[in-house]
């Protein structure tokens, strides 16, 4: 059952740093150095798809009232502001969407280089703190959803593609596209949540053709398990990180990043020249 506490430590990884803006490329290429699971690459690969699931499952169930156009304990005009909601969740999903659909095979055969995690962990770590220095003390000027205009959300749909690049992160680098439009941190969470549904699960289902569903019964307890973990480890990272950014500012993760980014290059760095 070695494998089976390696896989709730991936779960539990992918839990936190899914939702918070740190790359969950960044630690899972790292985790992946010291454990190893014994299912071969082919599976691993699939794994890691599949405990994403679970992480955008934790966002539909947290927010599912809100983003239920069908609910019977909302009115009509609450109905169709959810519609709206959708609508503009999914405009902000077109240009990841198209570009993950072209360009997918390529990003992972030409991208999915640990010096690439690294570059994006420490660019984006950057631009974290640069952009909330920038923004100090300055009043949001979008603080709700229907205050997002069709530039505004194709700009963050802009910066959420770039976040194919690995070590960029989805959430990181769609809230840092919403900084810099003044959108408050709140809404710019928020916002970044919605549109990881379709973009996530759109991903995931790309893999799941590619890899099949051919598994053995141990295997297929793995995957479940690891959903599991990543599901409930969700809940609690999303909450936090509502929770926190009420008082506090986006810095400590950019900080966090650049660190991470450091450790990576050195490691991997070391580790191809004593090869």
């Amino acid at each position: 059952m070695l494998d089976a506490l390696k896989v709730i430590i991936f779960g539990i990884v992918e839990g936190i740093t899914e939702w918070l803006p740190i790359s969950s490329t960044g630690h899972l290429i790292l985790l992946e150095e010291f454990l190893k699971l014994g299912q071969g690459d082919a599976f691993f690969e699939m794994f890691e798809v599949v405990i994403q699931l679970g992480a955008i499952l934790a966002v539909v169930v947290i927010y599912f009232h809100k983003l239920n156009p069908f609910s019977p304990k909302k009115t009509q005009k609450q109905k169709m502001m959810t519609i709206q909601i959708w609508i503009k969740v999914l405009i902000g999903c077109l240009p990841a969407g198209i570009i993950g659909i072209l360009f997918n095979d390529v990003i992972d055969k030409y991208l999915y280089h640990w010096y690439v995690v690294a570059a994006m962990l420490i660019v984006y770590g950057i631009l974290f703190i640069i952009v909330e220095n920038y923004q100090k003390g300055k009043e949001p000027r979008v603080k709700k959803m229907s205050q997002l205009t069709l530039p505004m959300i194709l700009i963050i749909g802009v910066f959420q593609m770039l976040a194919m690049i690995p070590g960029t992160s989805r959430s990181g680098a769609t809230i840092v596209g919403a900084l810099m439009l003044g959108v408050s941190r709140g809404l710019a969470a928020e916002y970044t949540f919605y549109l990881a549904i379709p973009v996530m699960f759109g991903a995931s289902a790309l893999k799941l053709i590619k890899f099949g569903l051919n598994y053995t019964g141990m295997q297929v307890f793995l995957l479940l398990l690891g959903t599991v973990v990543s599901f409930a480890v969700s809940i609690i990272a999303i909450k936090f990180l509502l929770q926190y950014i009420k008082n506090h500012d986006f810095k400590v993760f950019g900080y966090y990043r650049i660190v991470l980014g450091v450790i990576v290059f050195l490691y991997f760095g070391i580790t191809a020249l004593l090869a």
